[in-house]
């Protein structure tokens, strides 16, 4: 199979990582072919002579894993679950329960180093003690964690196994090059009170969300009749005993419904009959979340609200697949009252801020009713949230004309050259949750920022490497940006060093007043 250009790209970027850490991760939306790029990574590192280990946490998964890799690779694997062992299997690669593989017993049959590579499916289940004891056991193997979550913040907890970030693809990379299908979120005018929902390991208790749901669930069936009729849809519950009941609400509303868990004993078929399109509408409680594909699916309604972003990803993710005749996923939110600012939306899904998600949300929820394309809505957002900010900024800057400082502040740095990446930036990884070190403080001083207002190393890295590349580029200085916009210029971050230069020069020979005739706020230079 020939790997797609952002799939190459990930594979380089894992094994150059391995050079010089142990363990990193790969980012990838469900959709893009993770199983995939692992697999190319799995071919080489066998080509290299090493032995591999692939870990998931559900049976699923190992059998895709397993298919996926004989199909793209020519490659067969070994089975590490339950009554069968890859011990004494001539094959290089083994898919392993983990469930299996964690329990002492089994692990003391393997030399510390039978594996020279641990990939571990669904990564971001890696940091429960299940896989420490894995990983442990194997403490000389390259590791790679392969996962869907949608952005950094989210991977603070991962940050504790995994040492960096070898590659990742966002969602809004993926449909803008035609990947995955565009996603048009519509928010329902239908609050939904989960304020009295308690948390249970880190997310809503699932019998409270139910609790709360069930006096809702009529009103959101003769919502979907409005959204779905046309559609094939898939509805995510807190419990399999609403998924039943809503099953049969949809199916008293006109709906072909069917609904499918974990004991359901022809769950196979009833898969099969939804993708034949026998039923339009597919209820389950978390089943699907994981290790399901079904390309047609153009509706997904979330009637689970998560704290985890991941873990809504996953459910969105179920119909993002591009398939034919498909013109878009609609994903029906609905106006959730909670009192927490936790609660992941459609926002969440592409927003790599969280000032921009609120907003976002909040615009969404001024519109109501009607079906909005997600990249659209996200650069409402931005727009609307960097004009606010530059309002701020701009009464920021009027009391700093009062102070002696030389440097520049940050926060007035990344507003001028509008880098939304510094200003959004969360460390993850070791190193970049450390202070900033003498040496970096130092040279930030040198270069005219403020070292004081940056809180972390990783953040001064950022900043560092992006002077660096300005200088080359011939654009600003912090010295020229602080002088130039304390005079009332905008955005001098986008000036050229030489702009800069000529307006300074033209203000000093003026008296350090502003040349008749520029009009400062309006000023673009030629």
């Amino acid at each position: 199979m020939n790997l797609r250009p952002y799939q190459l790209a990930a594979k380089a970027a894992v094994l150059e990582q391995w050079e010089s850490v142990d363990k990193t991760l790969l980012v990838l939306p469900t959709g893009t072919g993770k199983t995939i790029v692992f697999s190319a990574v799995t071919e080489e590192c066998v080509r290299q002579g090493k032995r591999v280990l692939i870990l998931a946490h559900r049976g699923e998964l190992l059998a895709q894993a397993a298919d996926k890799l004989y199909k793209t690779t020519g490659l067969k694997s070994a089975v590490e679950k339950a009554e069968q062992s890859c011990l004494g299997s001539f094959y290089r690669v083994t898919v392993g329960s983990v469930q299996t593989l964690m329990r002492e017993k089994r692990l003391k049959g393997f030399s510390a180093n039978y594996f020279d590579t641990i990939i571990i499916d669904e990564a971001h289940h890696a940091i429960s003690e299940s896989y420490q004891n894995v990983l442990r056991h194997f403490p000389a193997a390259k590791v790679l964690g392969v996962t869907a979550t949608p952005d950094r913040g989210d991977m603070k907890d991962l940050g504790s196994v995994f040492e960096s970030l070898a590659y990742e693809y966002t969602l809004p990379q993926a449909i803008k090059e035609g990947y995955l299908s565009p996603i048009k979120a519509v928010t329902i005018p239908l609050t939904l009170d989960i304020s009295g929902v308690a948390t249970q390991a880190g997310d809503f208790k699932a019998s409270d969300i139910d609790t709360a749901l069930d006096p809702y669930l009529y009103q959101i069936a003769d919502e979907m009749l409005k959204y779905c009729a046309e559609r094939k849809t898939v509805v995510f519950l807190p419990l399999v005993k609403t998924s039943q009941k809503f099953r049969d609400i949809l199916n008293e509303r006109g709906f072909m419904a069917a609904e499918v868990n974990g004991e359901s004993e022809e769950r196979a078929e009833i898969l099969e009959a939804f993708d034949k399109g026998e039923y339009n509408v597919l209820c389950n409680s978390m089943l699907l979340t994981e290790g399901w594909d079904c390309p047609s699916v153009d509706c997904v309604v979330v009637l689970r609200p998560t704290k985890v972003r991941g873990l809504y990803c996953q459910m969105v993710g179920r119909g993002t697949r591009l398939c034919e005749g498909k013109t878009e996923l609609l994903l029906l939110d609905f106006l959730w009252h909670t009192e927490r600012h936790e609660l992941c939306r459609p926002a969440h899904l592409i927003c790599q801020n969280e000032e921009v998600a609120q907003k976002m949300t909040e615009n969404l929820a001024d519109e109501a009713g009607c079906a909005v394309d997600i990249e659209e809505a996200e650069k409402q957002a931005s727009e609307d949230v960097v004009a606010q900010r530059e309002e701020a900024l701009a009464k920021q800057l009027k009391a700093m004309k009062t102070r002696k400082r030389k440097l520049v502040d940050p926060l007035q740095y990344e507003m001028s050259i509008q880098a939304e990446d510094l200003s959004s930036y969360v460390p993850a990884f070791g190193w970049e949750c450390a202070p900033a070190t003498d040496k970096q403080r130092e040279r930030l001083e040198k270069l005219g920022i403020l070292p004081d207002a940056i809180e972390n190393a990783g953040k001064a890295s950022l900043i560092l490497d992006r002077l660096e590349k300005r200088r080359a580029a011939g654009l600003t200085t912090p010295k020229q940006i602080r002088l130039l916009e304390n005079y009332g210029f905008q955005h001098v971050g986008k000036w050229s060093f030489e702009q800069a230069s000529g307006m300074i020069a033209r203000i000093s020979a003026n008296g350090w007043r502003v040349p008749r005739g520029v009009c400062a706020a309006e000023y673009v230079p030629a």
